[in-house]
């Protein structure tokens, strides 16, 4: 019998995949990367660093500058004074970028609630309470518990 661990990791990096390919298309709908996207959204609550939102989306501080300079250069986004550190400016959206945001986020809502009619609410919840539990255990592993 095949190893059902290394199974559902092949299925999850498959499925992460496609999700990511789908988000690219969604966002490039209303005229936006998908890396644009989700950095927007991080900081649409609260203004974050560069350093905080890498942290936030799990990526590099640098790619999170890059996609933050372009945000600022196409006046979706705008550097705040940060009263913390002078240094690292905090990244807020313009009002422009919160109108491409919920225009992003309507979209993906709309296209969501169609790939997702045919799988129960119990399913999404049961399979989202799975993959938390693995997020807390690879959390203790690499050693930054509570970071999620």
């Amino acid at each position: 019998m095949p190893d059902e661990t290394a199974l559902l990791i092949a299925d999850v990096l498959e499925a992460a995949g496609a999700l990511r390919r789908l988000g690219e298309q969604t966002a490039a709908a209303e005229g936006l990367t998908q890396a644009r996207w989700q950095l927007l959204s991080a900081v649409s609550e609260d203004p974050l660093t560069a350093p905080q939102a890498a942290r936030r989306l799990g990526v590099s501080r640098q790619n999170v500058q890059r996609v933050a300079n372009d945000l600022v250069s196409l006046r979706l986004a705008t550097y705040e004074a940060n009263p913390d550190h002078r240094g690292s400016p905090l990244l807020a959206p313009t009002p422009s970028g919160r109108e491409a945001l919920a225009r992003v986020t309507a979209r993906a809502t709309d296209l969501n609630r169609t790939l997702f009619a045919a799988v129960p609410a119990e399913e999404i919840s049961a399979t989202r309470a799975s993959l938390r539990r693995l997020l807390t255990e690879l959390d203790r592993h690499e050693g930054t518990e509570g970071k999620r």
